[in-house]
C-alpha cells in the first residue's frame, strides 16, 4: 500500500487477519509494517499513519542510520577488513602497493563488488530451481538502507556489502528476495515459504543485524 505524507510517497506492507486493533511497527529494514483486522479499509490505515508520522519517522530515521553502509573501509584494527565475515589485512584482498589511501579505499569497494556479484549469482542459480523462480535480473547496489530488494517487475538488486558477511546469512538474503517474487508482501505465506528453505531465518536475522553494525556504518 502506498500513501502520500506531505511531497512523499510512504509504502507500508500491510497484513489483514482475525485481530482487534491495528498495530505499526517497523522490521528489520526499517520498513513500516502495518497488521489490521480484515476489512479495514485504506483511508483508515492511511490516517493513523498520517497521524503518527512523526514518530514513526523519528524510529525509522534511528534505524537507517544504523543501517548506513560503510565506504568500503576498514572494519576494527588497522588494515582489517571483512570478507565472508572473516577478518583479514588489506593486503591479502588486494594489490595495494603503490595506491594511495583514496585508491586503495576505490579498489577495494571495486573488488567487494565483483566478488558479491559473482558469490550472489551462484546463490540465486541455487535457490531459484528450489523455488521454481525466475528473476528478470540480478544487480548490485550500493545502498545506505537495505541489504537488497525485489521489486514488482522481478528484479533483484543487493547490497555489495554483503560481500562481508558469512555466506550462510547471504544465502537468507537470497532467499529473502527470491520469496518475493511469489509473495511481494511480508504476510504469514512469505515467512512460511521463507522458512521452508532458512528454517533458523528468525536467527539469520538477528546475525546480520550484529553484522549490519560493522558492514554497514557510516
Amino acid at each position: 500500500m502506498k500513501i502520500k505524507i506531505d511531497d512523499a510517497e510512504i509504502m507500508l506492507d500491510v497484513e489483514y487477519g482475525k485481530r482487534k486493533k491495528i498495530s505499526v511497527h517497523l522490521d528489520d529494514l526499517a520498513r513500516i509494517k502495518v497488521k489490521a483486522p480484515k476489512g479495514t479499509s485504506e483511508e483508515v490505515i492511511a490516517n493513523l499513519i498520517r497521524h503518527n508520522f512523526k514518530l514513526i519517522s523519528d524510529k525509522r530515521e534511528q534505524l537507517l542510520e544504523a543501517l548506513k553502509p560503510r565506504e568500503a573501509r576498514k572494519h576494527s584494527g588497522e588494515g582489517s577488513f571483512l570478507l565472508l565475515g572473516k577478518e583479514d589485512h588489506i593486503g591479502a584482498i588486494i594489490q595495494t602497493e603503490g595506491l594511495g589511501e583514496e585508491e586503495q579505499k576505490a579498489s577495494l569497494k571495486k573488488f567487494y563488488i565483483k566478488e558479491s556479484k559473482r558469490i550472489i549469482d551462484e546463490r540465486v542459480k541455487l535457490y531459484k530451481k528450489q523455488l521454481s523462480v525466475n528473476p528478470k535480473s540480478v544487480e548490485i547496489m550500493d545502498s545506505r538502507t537495505k541489504w537488497g530488494s525485489c521489486d514488482s517487475t522481478r528484479k533483484l538488486k543487493f547490497n555489495y556489502a554483503l560481500a562481508m558477511v558469512p555466506l550462510e546469512l547471504i544465502d537468507y538474503v537470497v532467499v529473502h528476495e527470491l520469496c518475493h517474487i511469489i509473495h511481494m508482501n511480508h504476510d504469514r505465506s512469505f515467512w512460511r515459504l521463507v522458512g521452508s528453505i532458512v528454517p533458523d531465518y528468525k536467527r539469520k536475522i538477528e546475525q546480520l543485524n550484529r553484522y549490519t553494525q560493522h558492514t554497514m556504518e557510516e
